[in-house]
């Protein structure tokens, strides 16, 4: 099972005051290339989501953003017991002196005490931080898991499509097996003529220069050695793509030795049939090049 390196992922939450929304995407990269936006005042954030991402994702061009909100700091009203008592002593004492003056006073209601300044109050809430940030980071193996998720399903897509194309470049390349073993003759009678030309050239001209165009001759139009290294690293390929893990620039490097083969094939053709299964592999080959550079 391969993943691919494109992947999305959001999430949202909540802690106390505070509620948050994770966005994470990727894009095809060479190597692994980290974007980490979290607000820097959350203790240990980064550095804890860093070590998640390195540890979960192997390639790619990987954003991670967070928005943080925090919800108006007033938790309702709280009566102030300090000015309360300060309240109900001036009291105490105006009520004395009035009984002492012979003034008689209203009794007080507590909805004239809660009016007066300072004893009821808005309740504050302390954040921590420490708390929050701990929230963030057990919440985020979720966000990490949904992305690779994602990824996993476009990457059994994209298997899919590999093998297909790599059954391509299989038929095509039996194909070309069978046409070269049918123009056998053709390639016999074109090596005696151009070894003729040779021998009636051979005036003044060592032995082993002569051994050495005439193995030249040989070696530009047999493509056996091409057709094996394609049905190779066709079995190569499919071997990779049956191991866990990233294999993406084990790929990459296989596509390079495919398309060389397949411009070699070409270029010893000698026929207007191999050069015409030589150009169709090459472009079998770029469409898998392409597909493969979505590989993690």
């Amino acid at each position: 099972m391969i993943n691919s390196m494109t992947g999305f992922a959001t999430k949202s939450g909540a802690l106390g005051p505070h509620n948050w929304s994770w966005e994470m995407r990727a894009v095809n990269g060479k190597g692994l290339d980290l974007r980490i936006r979290v607000p820097d005042w959350v203790p240990a954030l980064e550095a804890g989501l860093r070590s998640a991402l390195t540890a979960g994702i192997a390639r790619g061009n990987v954003t991670l953003g967070l928005r943080l909100n925090r919800e108006d700091g007033n938790g309702g009203l709280a009566v102030n017991e300090r000015q309360l008592a300060t309240v109900l002593e001036a009291l105490g004492q105006i009520e004395t002196a009035a009984m002492d003056a012979g003034v008689s006073l209203a009794p007080s209601k507590a909805t004239d005490i809660v009016t007066m300044r300072g004893v009821l109050e808005q309740a504050v809430i302390e954040d921590d931080n420490d708390a929050l940030s701990a929230a963030l980071l057990a919440e985020f193996p979720a966000v990490l898991a949904d992305f690779n998720a994602m990824r996993s399903a476009e990457g059994a897509a994209l298997e899919r499509v590999t093998r297909d194309q790599l059954d391509q470049i299989k038929a095509l390349t039996a194909q070309a097996a069978t046409l070269a073993q049918a123009r056998g003759a053709h390639v016999a009678d074109t090596l005696k003529r151009n070894l003729g030309r040779v021998m009636d050239n051979v005036d003044g001209i060592e032995p082993d220069r002569i051994a050495a165009e005439l193995a030249l001759i040989a070696v530009k139009s047999d493509i056996t050695e091409e057709i094996d290294r394609l049905d190779a690293h066709v079995t190569a390929a499919n071997e990779l793509l049956d191991v866990a893990g990233p294999i993406g620039r084990k790929l990459d490097f296989l596509m390079q030795e495919f398309n060389r083969e397949a411009n070699t094939l070409c270029a010893k053709a000698q026929s207007s049939d191999l050069t015409k299964i030589g150009l169709a592999l090459k472009a079998v080959i770029d469409q898998l090049r392409e597909q493969v550079q979505n590989v993690e």
